[in-house]
């Protein structure tokens, strides 16, 4: 192995190497590094609920009643009322039968994924699936075939050949509902058809749908009529619903095999309670006639900066998700673009391989229901310039 520095300085080289910031301050959609305020353009908290009134309100009430952590693993001691009303809340939701809380969305998809398949059965992936997704299917010794992105030709091949080559295994289709990096969607009806004529299991991740997408946000799963189709839907805490953690809902049967069989969580210290009660604090909110408010107004917002940019390749989709991807490609052009903002008091940070593809590097644009007019506009003015 290289020696640490010799690492790290070929990482410089080729413009992939990255250091922390850490904010001081957070006000709406603006935060402070050092002595320097900027427009967040980089977070997940898509509907600004992570500093609503009362979802902060319902975090310091659970932590008065419960302390600022869970103390042990959900097996043991960890699990609390706040943890199981909220498993309650998202799974009828989410139109299923149970939900079950994860420390993180990682674990959440780790441990799910590794106790569905394993040796002698196969998981098909979409290539841009999160690393969270990809990191399950290689840890449960399942065989992995990987589909180009929301190619369902392929997605047909590889189901054929997993169901000649593996026909008593189990088949995993992995997808996502809005994907992460590229802001666009899973073509999760011609997915769902498929699942259904190879018999095959599907796993949606609906972390950056949650939410934001569908009348009540329940995702783009429920938009689509499916959740019928879907096995697992997997979701987090940490986008729109403003707090921290992952959860998954399905059946009844699996979520207890999960409480069973999911080392991730088993082994892990429980959710803070502080994280549930914001989240159900954050759920009451966008199931409300405030939550059609923020939604319409982030959707209002992505609109507006697709409108303004001369330099996206395509049309705002529809329904418009809330990550605008900008792709340059070269690594260095877009650091170069990323700081040249930064100065301009406007924080987008540079995604570069390994998060994307070689020579694929971009600024990952997420939208949030509190950005003003005037913030995007001084957004898509500096890009345009630098294009």
């Amino acid at each position: 192995m290289l020696p640490y520095d010799e690492i790290l300085r070929q990482l410089h080289q080729k413009s992939l190497y990255r250091e922390l910031r850490t904010i001081e301050e957070v006000q709406g959609p603006a935060v402070r590094i050092g002595d320097r305020m900027l427009v967040n353009f980089a977070s997940n908290d898509y509907l600004g609920l992570s500093q609503h009134p009362a979802v902060k309100a319902a975090a310091k009430a659970a932590i008065d009643q419960f302390g600022a952590g869970s103390g042990a693993s959900r097996l043991i001691s960890g699990t609390n009322e706040v943890h199981t009303h909220f498993e309650e809340e998202i799974a009828a939701f989410k139109r299923t039968e149970r939900a079950l809380l994860f420390a993180t969305g990682y674990a959440a998809a780790v441990g799910t994924i590794t106790s569905l398949v394993g040796p002698g059965d196969v998981v098909i992936l979409d290539k841009l699936g999160h690393a969270c997704l990809i990191d399950g299917a290689k840890l449960s010794g399942a065989f992995l075939r990987v589909f180009p992105h929301n190619d369902m030709a392929k997605l047909r091949h590889h189901l054929a050949w997993a169901r000649r080559t593996y026909p008593h295994g189990n088949v995993l289709i992995v997808t996502e509902s809005i994907f992460s990096m590229d802001g666009d969607f899973g073509k999760l009806a011609e997915i769902t058809a498929l699942k259904r004529e190879f018999h095959a299991l599907l796993f949606v991740d609906e972390a950056h749908a949650t939410g934001v997408i569908g009348l009540h946000g329940e995702g783009w799963i429920a938009a689509l009529g499916l959740t019928q189709q879907v096995d697992v839907q997997m979701g987090t805490l940490s986008k729109a619903l403003g707090a921290s953690g992952g959860f998954i809902c399905s059946s009844e049967m699996l979520i207890q095999l999960l409480v069973n069989r999911a080392r991730s969580f088993i082994y892990s210290t429980a959710l803070p309670p502080a994280s549930a009660a914001a989240a159900s604090a954050a759920l009451a909110i966008i199931r409300s006639e405030e939550g059609a408010m923020l939604r319409s107004r982030l959707r209002s917002n992505v609109l507006d900066l697709y409108a303004q940019l001369t330099a996206t390749d395509r049309q705002a989709p529809d329904p418009a998700g809330p990550i605008v991807p900008l792709v340059i490609g070269d690594e260095q052009q877009t650091l170069e673009l990323a700081e040249i903002l930064y100065q301009r008091g406007l924080l987008a940070p540079a995604i570069r391989y390994p998060t994307v593809a070689r020579g694929a590097a971009r600024l990952r644009i997420a939208l949030n229901s509190s950005h003003s007019m005037e913030q995007i506009q001084s957004l898509s003015q500096t890009i345009n310039a630098f294009r």
